[in-house]
């Protein structure tokens, strides 16, 4: 895998786990609006903590990824995985 491939697999991962993250801790406000229902946003989304927890896991994640790729694990030059050749 080299460098472009490696920040693109990143910034993939980085975003599903910040959508996965998002919703951890929020606590919707107490009073809804009166006319429409709605609560609206969080109290305190805490958004500073799940930025950096998601890079934390988003790194452990892509090097789980990096080890995999790297390995004979998973080919798809030999193996079960291998494509036939006619």
């Amino acid at each position: 895998m080299d460098w472009f491939t490696g920040v693109v697999l990143y910034a993939l991962i980085w975003w599903v786990v910040l959508f996965a993250v998002l919703p951890f801790g929020t606590e919707p406000e107490a009073e809804p609006d009166a006319a429409s229902g709605w609560r609206g946003a969080p109290k305190r989304p805490l958004l500073g903590r799940k930025l950096l927890a998601t890079t934390l896991v988003a790194a452990v994640i892509w090097l789980g990824c990096y080890a995999l790729i790297r390995s004979n694990w998973i080919s798809f030059r030999s193996g079960f995985f291998a494509l036939h050749e006619p």
